[in-house]
């Protein structure tokens, strides 16, 4: 039987649902070879999950998901394999999660303006809550949105999460503040230059493929065609764009936990690929950059 890797996933350390180890410990259970830890912006999640890993047998991709921005339209771009240790790319990661920070407090300053006084106390307690960390790892995570609905409903200013998005903050909702990005092949560059690969995340999620294929020519080592929220037609499409492209074919569930009584996006390993594949993506690992080590 074919051994199975699903190499896009998110734990608390960012805004999944469960602990780096929990999410090892499914992968396991859903049968998987090999799992990816693809936390937004932070690898702080990447170090419980490799123990955890080496405790249960499973393979352990390192990784990341970057949060970007091209002419109005968010890309989202993974990186496997970086090297953890280098200063200027950690250095990166701290710059895009303060973007994230900002923009955090321009939400609480709407939500105020409406009469909901939430206070960032109130979502880092959230935050450190959902990770299970103290005072001491604030920093390392990923705090956004779902850390602020947390804080309202810890309020008892609505009632759960599908609620706190749709009212307040998703986009277009009454407090929504869109956060300034990095362009993607600024961070396919960061990328690479911690040594790392870069894969175009859920390309089917955007409605730009004139860009993405750009993206895909112009750097991308990958991009993730199969994924919960592509179809068949999806699949076909960006198959045949990773061909034209001379790249890697990847794909992972996008696993964060459940929302309600569903996966957002997906379960855990219901979108994979072979084992292989990690091998071919580890193949393409660099060498980090001199003048950043």
């Amino acid at each position: 039987m074919t051994k199975l890797a699903d190499l896009h996933s998110h734990t608390t350390a960012s805004d999944g649902l469960h602990a780096p180890g929990e999410v090892v410990a499914m992968a396991v259970k859903a049968g998987l070879a090999a799992i990816a830890i693809t936390d937004h912006d932070t690898i702080a999640g990447v170090a419980e999950a490799q123990a955890a890993g080496m405790k249960l047998g499973i393979q352990i991709v390192p990784g990341v998901e970057l949060s970007t921005n091209a002419g109005g339209q968010d890309i989202h771009v993974l990186g496997y394999f970086t090297d953890n240790g280098n200063e200027q790319w950690l250095s990166r990661l701290i710059r895009l999660r303060g973007g994230r920070s900002h923009r955090n407090e321009e939400i609480l300053s709407k939500l105020r303006q409406l009469g909901l006084p939430v206070q960032m106390a109130d979502v880092h307690a959230a935050a450190m809550k959902r990770a299970g960390v103290g005072p001491e790892s604030l920093s390392a995570l990923t705090i956004g949105r779902p850390h602020i609905a947390q804080a309202l409903i810890d309020n008892g200013f609505v009632s759960d999460m599908e609620e706190a998005f749709r009212v307040y903050l998703a986009e277009g909702a009454a407090a929504y503040v869109s956060q300034s990005r990095v362009h993607p092949l600024e961070a396919i560059g960061w990328i690479k230059e911690a040594g790392g690969v870069a894969v175009i995340a859920h390309p089917g999620l955007y409605g730009a493929d004139e860009l993405v294929e750009e993206l895909c020519r112009s750097g991308a080592d990958g991009v993730e065609v199969f994924h919960s929220d592509h179809g068949p037609a999806e699949e076909k499409r960006y198959s045949a764009m990773a061909k034209r492209c001379g790249i890697l074919e990847t794909g992972g569930s996008d696993f964060h936990g459940l929302r309600g009584n569903q996966s957002y996006h997906g379960d855990l390993g219901s979108r994979n690929v072979p084992l292989s594949r990690v091998e071919e993506l580890e193949a393409l690992r660099r060498q980090p950059s001199a003048s950043h080590l």
